[in-house]
């Protein structure tokens, strides 16, 4: 099993800018330094909370602070861009990743993005037009000759135009990992949708840090069904899955931090808010649909989501979610702005590489 981080980002409304993606770029060195394997960026438009409309310049960006990280759109929301330039923008950012890459995609879930891109997010249409753009992406990037294709579609009308060798004009921007880098989508509902049109294209999945482990198997399950409906062959080493997870020194430590900091504040003023205004609501976080809103509390998640405790403590519960879903290939834990506390942060992800991680080394996702 790896680890990674999923970086949103989350930040509290009126930072400067520019401080946070500082501090970001400083994560992702360190977190290159203490073996984690990948990092996700989160791309919104209209949160303030999660202050990064454009992933992939942080991502170029982060590139020149570290070696072996590897970047991914966590995730570019599809529906909001023309694919065509996607398509490059994507292409150049692996070439200068020289392949340490992963593109990530998705549909977009806050409700000002969608009403800001003119989008209905109740009819489908973003997850439709998700589709669309990706499979135009990636026949554009596997096409042996795109030069001249036309593409006509419910949502685009797409023409590449002939090449003109003897004026140097043609298509040329394919991906450096060929045929294209590997495209994970993420699925948030307990029986997603997406995670079946995952399996069928060759996707990789990623599960959300909102549902609980209970629901995560029907997660697993859809995703194979896909990809057996399409004769497509899948490994549990793609599955990523993202959680909460703080370590401290000690048990009691970890759970006060958590309590009064970062995770707590951010639920309490982000997440529950934005979640209820979801097309699903809040149900995805219930462990029994009769449980009442107000039940949702920092508590109910430290007891039912969250990863917290000393190295140890932290080693059993990661080891109980690999058993309770069958194995999945990376765990991803989510990144806070935890200000003056920072430090806290920092020591509990390289507790969780250097002392959490090497008990889990029997641990294989097949």
């Amino acid at each position: 099993m790896k680890l990674g981080l999923f970086n949103m980002p989350l930040h509290p409304p009126g930072r400067l800018h520019a401080d946070t993606y500082d501090e970001d770029l400083e994560l992702m060195a360190l977190a290159d330094q203490w073996g984690y394997s990948e990092a996700w960026i989160g791309e919104h438009f209209t949160s303030e909370w999660e202050n990064m409309p454009a992933p992939e310049l942080f991502i170029a960006r982060a590139l020149g602070v570290t070696q072996n990280l590897i970047m991914g759109t966590g995730v570019s929301l599809l529906a909001f861009h023309d694919p065509v330039m996607v398509a490059h923008r994507m292409a150049m950012l692996d070439h200068l990743a020289r392949g340490r890459f992963f593109f990530g995609i998705g549909s977009g879930g806050v409700p000002t993005d969608s009403e800001m891109f003119g989008m209905d997010r109740h009819s489908g249409q973003q997850r439709d037009r998700m589709r669309e753009a990706a499979e135009l992406i990636i026949r554009m990037w596997t096409s042996p000759h795109p030069d001249g294709f036309h593409h006509q579609g419910e949502y685009y009308d797409v023409r590449i135009p002939p090449a003109r060798p003897e004026m140097g004009l043609a298509w040329h921007m394919k991906p450096y990992q060929n045929p294209h880098p590997p495209i994970a989508v993420a699925g948030s509902s307990p029986s997603s949708p997406t995670l079946e049109v995952a399996g069928e294209l060759g996707w990789w999945p990623m599960s959300t840090f909102f549902l609980h482990a209970s629901s995560l198997p029907r997660h697993w399950d859809t995703y194979a069904k896909g990809a057996a409906a399409a004769n497509r062959t899948v490994s549990r080493s793609q599955w990523r899955i993202a959680r909460e997870v703080h370590v401290a020194d000690t048990t009691e430590q970890a759970i006060a931090d958590v309590l009064t900091g970062p995770p707590a504040t951010s639920f309490t003023n982000y997440f529950l808010p934005l979640l209820g205004q979801g097309l699903r609501g809040l149900d995805g976080i219930k462990t029994h649909p009769n449980l009442p809103n107000d039940a949702l509390t920092p508590e109910y998640m430290l007891q039912n989501f969250w990863i917290v405790g000393d190295p140890d403590h932290c080693a059993q519960q990661i080891r109980q979610l690999h058993h309770d879903t069958g194995g999945f290939g990376t765990l991803l834990i989510l990144c806070h702005d935890w200000g003056q506390n920072r430090p806290k942060f920092l020591n509990s992800l390289k507790q969780l590489a250097q002392k959490t991680l090497p008990q889990l080394s029997d641990l294989t996702p097949d």
